[in-house]
């Protein structure tokens, strides 16, 4: 039972410390954390390098023949062909074409890297973007890949049939899609304060001198018998 009095006590004593660390240092606290969050906020408008996404739509038909009925069977079969269509058109079979089309540079694993294939919402609608640093190539890449891809699709799966619902465009009305200024910022705001908390409790709980009388009856566990007062050794000298 005493023990667990006593470790009750220590732990408002350590929570009690931790507070008084923070309220003594509050104004460096705030002032880092401002700093690190206004940092990370400049560095993202004006440094960090600005990206790019140009992306377009497809969907994926169960049935090459457009006047037949669609029933709930074959838009699930849709739904999985579609996973398997996002699969071909990173490929490299489509990606080489595309690569060899424009004249590319790149090689077909830099270009995979930076194209993002997805289903949206699990539906047979996929959706075709990549991001660059320079738009126009992003919407450029991604009219080829719409262009190479169904025929190939259709070659390789022999069934169904995919269209385009959405042109290649220039995602974000044009405007840069990364990096986000306002997230960057408050990371930027966290890193710094948990930098500044951790410097000053450290600082604060290494300084082993004592700072009041209560500091050293708590640590040496005896009684205080006196205190000998500080002497204005100026005061003092006039005096005499």
């Amino acid at each position: 039972m005493e023990e667990k009095v006593e470790n009750s006590k220590e732990k408002e004593i350590d929570l009690k410390v931790i507070f008084n660390i923070i309220r003594k240092n509050i104004i460096a606290i705030i002032l880092v954390t401002v700093i690190f969050a206004v940092g990370f906020y400049v560095y993202s408008k004006l440094f960090a390098p600005k990206e790019y996404e140009a992306s377009a739509v497809l969907i994926v038909n169960n049935i090459s023949d457009s006047n037949s009925t669609v029933n709930s069977n074959e838009l699930t079969a849709a739904r999985s062909l579609a996973d398997v269509y996002s699969i071909i058109i990173k490929s490299d079979t489509v990606i080489n074409e595309v690569i060899n089309n424009l004249n590319l540079s790149a090689t077909a694993d830099s270009l995979k890297n930076s194209i993002n294939v997805s289903t949206i919402d699990s539906t047979q609608v996929i959706n075709i973007s990549m991001r660059s640093t320079r738009p126009e190539y992003a919407k450029m890449v991604v009219e080829e890949i719409v262009k190479v891809a169904p025929p190939t699709i259709k070659e390789k799966v022999e069934a169904g049939s995919v269209k385009i619902i959405s042109e290649a465009r220039i995602s974000n009305n044009g405007n840069p899609v990364s990096p986000n200024s306002s997230r960057n910022a408050i990371i930027g705001g966290l890193i710094g304060f948990v930098i500044i908390m951790a410097f000053v409790i450290i600082k604060d709980l290494s300084n082993n001198t004592f700072k009041t009388e209560e500091d050293i009856a708590d640590t040496l566990n005896i009684p205080l018998l006196g205190i000998i007062p500080e002497v204005d050794t100026k005061a003092f000298n006039r005096r005499t």
